[in-house]
């Protein structure tokens, strides 16, 4: 694009910045301490996710993941058990494989440079910037979907923000626009208002700082920018998820592959039907008898796609012990396993065995977007 008008980022910056030290959120719980490991398990958390969901999670997280040093000492599963139900779970694998990075080539400090940031696993450009200002106050530009929604409408730029010519142009304003002062103020401005006022659907322009001179709203163009991704015809997909039942009190879980759907994390065993199910009960199990009970299709929706899951509950009598322990174990709502489990799966589970969990932490179950597809990183730089 054009080089950006000289005074674009004073005349930008000043009347958010005079916005948000009237109206800005200034006491989440990552900003009390911004401490560069706070703010960070903060942005991984708030990718693609609401700041009201997130706050639970956060705090869980951060009582039993103090700093980087208990987070990449701890198992995979205990970190994805803390991360059950609130989705994306390549978020949880890489923010921990990122910890352990810290640790053994940064000696346990948060890497003070864009570039290092950036080759920590699930840290994009947008990621890595947000760190740097918010916890360090450095210069550095943000581009997450909130600011580029502001900017979009603001300076009136055409196309989806995904396409790369859009984006350069994004960037290149964002760039212009963030000040040499109170960068860490600034960052956390524009996001909130993105947040707050210059939603995505009936923007509230009144009560915009920066209304006078935006130019979708002088044209009457908010609801047209930015521009919506180019559509994509849905697709779906179907599975039988095996509920086996031993006992009346244990579920038999899987370990699913580190990639794709639920990725890293405790499931049910699928088949393609609720007869191979049956035999693989009789089969792998030994069990003596193996009625099928089969439950109700459900439908469960994530970002590009449609899941059908047609649940089959079997109770398994003299079902023996499972011969690879690394990838399969019997779960017991009532002594739970710190395992991670997606939210559908737990809701199947706590429906056929409707035990409490007594003294466990129980994470909202209704993220937006739910839990994705692994690898699903808000950062599109």
């Amino acid at each position: 694009m054009n080089a950006v008008a000289p005074g674009t980022g004073h005349s930008f910056a000043t009347p958010l910045l005079a916005w948000f030290d009237r109206h800005g959120r200034k006491n989440l719980p990552w900003q009390t301490d911004r401490a560069p490991y706070r703010v960070w398990v903060s942005e991984i958390m708030l990718q693609q996710t609401q700041v009201a969901t997130v706050i639970p999670y956060f705090n869980a997280f951060m009582q039993r993941f103090p700093d980087v040093a208990a987070l990449a000492s701890a198992p995979l599963d205990e970190v994805l058990h803390h991360w059950s139900g609130l989705g994306y779970y390549a978020r949880a694998r890489h923010l921990h494989g990122a910890a352990r990075i810290v640790v053994k080539r940064h000696g346990g400090e948060f890497p003070r440079s864009l570039e290092a940031v950036m080759k920590l696993p699930g840290i994009g450009r947008s990621t890595a910037g947000a760190i740097l200002a918010l916890a360090c106050n450095a210069r550095q530009p943000i581009l997450d979907g909130n600011v580029k929604r502001v900017l979009a409408r603001y300076f009136g730029i055409d196309g989806f923000p995904g396409e790369p010519a859009t984006s350069h142009k994004l960037w290149a304003l964002a760039d212009a626009c963030t000040p040499a002062e109170r960068v860490a103020d600034y960052t956390q401005a524009i996001m909130d208002l993105g947040a707050t006022v210059c939603v995505r659907r009936r923007p509230l322009c009144s009560a915009c700082p920066l209304m006078q001179a935006c130019a979708a709203r002088i044209a009457g163009r908010q609801d047209q920018l930015p521009a919506a991704r180019p559509r994509r015809a849905r697709r779906s997909q179907k599975t039988c998820m095996l509920l086996a039942i031993r006992d009346g009190e244990c579920v038999l879980l899987e370990r699913r592959p580190p990639q794709g759907i639920w990725g890293g994390l405790w499931g049910l065993p699928e088949f393609a039907s609720s007869d191979a199910a049956r035999d693989w009960c009789i089969r792998e199990l030994r069990a003596h008898q193996a009625t099928a009970q089969p439950l109700g299709t459900l439908r469960h929706t994530f970002t590009h796609f449609d899941l059908d899951i047609e649940p089959v509950r079997i109770d398994c009598d003299g079902a023996q012990g499972v011969m690879e322990s690394e990838r399969y174990v019997w779960y017991s709502p009532a002594a739970p396993l710190a395992l991670g489990i997606a939210a559908p799966v737990m809701a199947l589970i706590e429906a056929a065995l409707p035990l409490p969990l007594a003294g466990e932490y129980r994470p909202q179950t209704h993220s937006p977007g739910d839990v994705g597809v692994g690898g699903g990183e808000g950062d599109a730089a």
